[in-house]
């Protein structure tokens, strides 16, 4: 996608782009991204999370465009300042239960624990022992089921199968040609591997968000630091991968950022949206100089990736 000056919307991953293991938002980073909404830039949040998970980070950042979650499986608008609402769904595309009760199953067979997340809820067998780290990371309560597969009984909105890393990257190309045509199978973070409705992706569903706002897709900067934000960084003009992610997803990135420690996704944003045309040229030429390396060396991809979506 040929970029396009200047950038009028921001799509952003949340864990590993704009908080770390801690889920802490730094102030820098809280303060530009607000800059730029009060400017007049659309920004989403664009994540594996369960929107209403994602819902603390987007008020901190005063946001008021949709929240995409489950890898753009569900889509809510933001709700009202002072509200206590979830937000009005705008869309959801559910993984058929058939293919999910087989997820669960294959999961397990790989070495994987699988739970389910559906709508705003989690959904655990009885005696998984990491239910509780889970619920606490993604801020929300679980289910405890005593048969998981006997309660996939309705199409369900995401199965994670979770492990101790580098199992769900090693378990990824395996699981997308068991599951080609069925569903979508992506990792959102070191120990998540995850299955969505066929077609989803981050990349499908910030092409229709940008169509919603009316603007180009060369307009848009997206922001992520995983595979699941492979598609959405190839499909705008101005992807930018963070420096921690696979070389698949650098591999197709416009420019890198700094670090995360470096409230890296900040100074992206500080230098290609917020400052005048002259520094906007300089810091991209350098961001896209740093991609540059960045390819040079990570070298061959490992583990071969998807085809970015046409």
């Amino acid at each position: 996608m040929r970029p396009a000056l200047p950038i009028r919307m921001l799509v952003l991953d949340i864990d590993g782009t704009l908080v770390g293991d801690d889920l802490v938002l730094p102030d820098r980073t809280r303060a530009t991204i607000a800059r730029a909404v009060h400017r007049g830039l659309r920004v989403s949040l664009v994540t594996g999370r369960m929107p209403t998970s994602a819902l603390p980070f987007a008020r901190m950042l005063e946001l008021r465009d949709p929240i995409i979650g489950y890898q753009g499986a569900l889509v809510r608008e933001m709700p009202p300042p002072g509200s206590n609402r979830r937000g009005r769904l705008l869309s959801h595309r559910p993984v058929p239960a058939d293919v999910a009760r087989d997820a669960v199953v294959w999961a397990r067979d790989a070495g994987l624990d699988p739970h389910i997340n559906h709508l705003e809820h989690l959904v655990f067998p009885t005696d998984d022992p990491r239910h509780e780290d889970y619920s606490a990371f993604l801020g929300a309560r679980a289910i405890r089921v005593p048969d998981l597969d006997a309660w996939i009984r309705h199409p369900v909105t995401k199965i994670v199968a979770v492990a101790p890393p580098p199992r769900p990257v090693g378990s990824l190309e395996a699981a997308r040609r068991a599951f080609a045509g069925r569903a979508d199978v992506t990792v959102a973070h070191p120990r998540f591997l995850e299955f969505v409705a066929p077609g989803i992706s981050k990349g499908r569903t910030v092409r229709w968000l940008a169509r919603r706002n009316g603007i180009e897709l060369g307009a848009v900067l997206a922001i992520g630091d995983q595979f699941n934000d492979l598609e959405m960084i190839a499909a705008v003009g101005h992807g930018v991968a963070m420096p921690s992610a696979p070389s698949a997803v650098i591999e197709v990135a416009r420019y890198v950022a700094p670090p995360l420690e470096a409230e890296g996704a900040a100074q992206v944003i500080e230098d290609l949206v917020l400052a005048g045309p002259r520094h906007v040229a300089r810091a991209a030429a350098a961001y896209a100089e740093a991609a540059t390396r960045a390819r040079a060396a990570v070298g061959p991809l490992s583990p071969p990736a998807r085809s970015p979506e046409p």
